[in-house]
C-alpha cells in the first residue's frame, strides 16, 4: 500500500517483486494505491481511512485517521492543513524516536507539545529508539501520554 509516488518508486527500484522477471523470480507483491481516503475490510468489518500529508525530513510521508484515531509514524512536522484534522481524537499514535532532536522524526519534547496542543484523550508514542526506556517514559510523561509496546491492543 502506498500513494502513487511511493508505488512508482518501489516498482522502479524493485520491479522483480511486482512482475515475473526473466531470472525466474515470481512476483510476490501487488501494488495498492492509497488515495486521500480508502477502506480496508469487507461489509460490517470495513474501516474507512483518511490520509494526511506529513513531513519526514525532506520527504513527504502519510499519516492515517480512522475511527477517531490518528496513526502518524516517520514524521517530524505536520503541516497546518493536516494538523486541523487531529484535534480531540481518542488516540494519537505518533512517532517519537528519541529524546534528542532528529532530522526526520519527532523527539519527546516535540510530541509532548503536540499532544498538549491537540488534546487527544491518549497519546501513544511509537517508533521508539532503544534509548527510550518504557518505565522512564511512564515517569517522565503526563498520564495521558504512554509509550507503545509490542502486542499493545487498543479498544477503539
Amino acid at each position: 500500500y502506498g500513494d502513487i509516488k511511493t508505488i512508482n518508486i518501489l516498482k522502479n527500484q524493485f520491479a522483480y517483486c511486482f512482475k515475473k522477471s526473466t531470472s525466474g523470480y515470481p512476483a510476490i507483491l501487488k501494488s495498492n494505491i492509497i488515495n486521500k481516503s480508502f477502506s480496508l475490510g469487507k461489509n460490517k468489518e470495513s474501516i474507512e481511512f483518511k490520509t494526511l500529508s506529513v513531513q519526514h525530513g525532506r520527504i513527504k510521508s502519510l499519516g492515517y485517521i480512522f475511527q477517531n484515531v490518528a496513526y502518524i509514524s516517520d514524521c517530524n512536522k505536520i503541516p497546518k492543513n493536516s494538523l486541523k484534522f487531529l484535534f480531540g481524537l481518542k488516540y494519537l499514535i505518533i512517532d517519537c524516536l528519541r529524546e534528542t532532536r532528529h532530522q526526520s522524526h519527532f523527539n519527546l519534547d516535540d510530541v509532548l507539545k503536540l499532544s498538549k496542543l491537540l488534546k487527544p484523550k491518549k497519546t501513544i508514542l511509537t517508533n521508539l529508539h532503544h534509548d527510550l526506556d518504557y518505565n522512564y517514559l511512564l515517569k517522565k510523561t503526563p498520564s495521558n501520554v504512554i509509550p507503545a509496546y509490542d502486542g499493545m491492543k487498543l479498544n477503539i
